[in-house]
């Protein structure tokens, strides 16, 4: 395996762990809107941030199948994925330190 290909798989790993984090989050969230009763419009903020989470779970999927020039070519136009998961995984704590 070569550096490029071990530096893609550290970050296939590190995709998936924050996804997992951010996995726990979500089953937290939607805890806290049950225990919570939820009105209508947190409901919808929990559903807007469980499609953005769809959205990534995509997106991991994708990067797991990239080649090593696709990725870095990727990562070289955007934030890429992490900075999107840190965002949400803080709206998803904000909104569990509202409703728990």
């Amino acid at each position: 395996m070569t550096n490029k290909e071990q530096l893609v798989e550290r970050h296939i790993l590190e995709y998936q762990s924050r996804l997992k984090h951010i996995d726990e989050l979500a089953e937290r969230a939607e805890l806290a809107a049950i225990d919570f009763d939820a009105e209508h419009e947190a409901r919808l903020e929990l559903q807007k941030y469980q499609k953005e989470l769809d959205l990534l779970r995509h997106k991991s999927g994708d990067i797991k199948n990239m080649s090593v020039e696709k990725w870095r070519e990727e990562t070289k136009q955007s934030a890429g994925p992490m900075a999107i998961w840190d965002i949400l995984a803080q709206n998803l704590e904000d909104f569990i330190e509202r409703h728990e």
